[in-house]
């Protein structure tokens, strides 16, 4: 059974016309196309935004007791705009934790050079430093979350032992931000699809450019596995056609491209198919680069297919695993849901085929 070919993102609105060699692309009037004129409203509503925030700098500027101030409205604003809610739920999310700690324990070389992609609190930077590291660069490139690391680094008595570089790893140059290329690379910026932080990316420079040969990987492989599941409810989150008798589908121009978060077990859901894989990652050696697959997915109950549900599994090393199936309702992580172009009907009678491709940052169906 073939799925139509059209994108959720897109499928009220027409293809990109394809220029001619030599001309250059035609521009959307905006008088006369209806999605030229979201797009356009798009751009006010950002540069409203950005006009917002230089107004709210300057006035905070103006009155440096209370811009300097962690307890005034004005931080708790830049709190809430800079940096993501999940921190907190990650911290607390205690089998990820443990698993870092252990994998760390087990993997990483006495005595070694680190480097760590995407500090955060500086949580993992310390558990290398414990692990027996010698010295670890750890990258955040959130300035708010770079300064939090510094300072609780300082107060766990790793100043000495940890350098927090403000910046995103793929910015650093060995002579420059390292002293020379490290004997581990260890991050965990994985989303609930595992790409969506930029791990593909981030991993492949770090391994190209900043470790050195032979060097150790944490994590060392990933893969994606998925299954079919029913759920309007869920679906519903990233797509809409009829609201009380009214057509408001124009939305549906504003939907997630690609992959999107859903605590499965929160919604109401039938999965029509066991497990399979959906793509794997060979962090230490393989391409990491944008790719695709065709999925042959044995439907084991009849029924309407939203989306494939899928999750991670994470080789830490040293025998430990990370995943955020959905069966771990404990894991911070939730799932990732992939929305089918359009709601199919399965039968165990017929294997559904797929075609599955990611980018450096999101999953998509066609």
């Amino acid at each position: 059974m073939a799925v139509p070919t059209a994108r959720l993102d897109t499928a009220t609105a027409p293809g990109p016309a394809v220029p001619e060699p030599g001309h250059a692309p035609a521009v959307p009037d905006p008088g006369t196309d209806r999605y030229a004129r979201i797009a356009l409203a798009g751009l006010r509503a950002r540069a409203e935004e950005l006009g917002r925030l230089a107004t709210a700098t300057v006035d905070a500027l103006a009155d440096p007791a209370a811009a300097l101030s962690v307890t005034s409205p004005e931080f708790a604003a830049l709190a809430r705009e800079t940096v993501p809610r999940w921190h907190f739920a990650m911290l607390n999310d205690h089998e990820r934790n443990d698993a870092l700690a252990v994998a760390l324990e087990r993997v990483v070389p006495a005595g070694a050079t680190v480097l760590d992609i995407g500090a955060g609190t500086g949580l993992l930077a310390m558990m290398a430093v414990k692990a027996g590291a010698r010295h670890v660069y750890s990258c955040e490139a959130n300035p708010v979350m770079a300064e939090i690391a510094r300072q609780v680094v300082a107060d766990h008595g790793f100043a000495d032992s940890i350098t927090v570089l403000g910046t995103f790893s793929t910015d650093l140059v060995v002579g420059r931000d390292l002293p020379g290329r490290v004997d581990a690379v260890i991050s965990e910026i994985v989303d609930c699809g595992l790409i969506g932080e930029g791990l593909l990316p981030s991993v492949r420079h770090a391994r190209e450019s900043l470790l050195r040969p032979g060097g150790v990987m944490l994590p060392r492989a990933a893969r994606v596995l998925g299954s079919l599941v029913q759920s309007e409810v869920a679906a519903g989150l990233n797509r809409v056609d009829n609201a009380s008798g009214f057509d408001v589908s124009l939305l549906n121009t504003l939907a997630t491209a690609g992959h999107f978060p859903v605590r499965l077990h929160t919604w109401p859901h039938r999965l029509l198919s066991a497990p399979v894989e959906l793509a794997s990652f060979d962090l230490e050696s393989g391409q990491l680069g944008p790719g695709s697959s065709t999925l042959e997915i044995p439907v084991r109950a009849e029924g309407t297919a939203h989306a494939l549900a899928a999750w991670f599994e994470l080789d830490l090393g040293g025998g430990v695993t990370l995943r955020n199936s959905p069966e771990n309702v404990s894991s911070h992580w939730m799932q990732a849901m992939i929305p089918l172009p359009e709601p199919v009907q399965v039968s165990p009678a017929d294997p559904l085929t797929l075609e599955l491709s990611w980018t450096e940052t999101r999953f998509e169906l066609h």
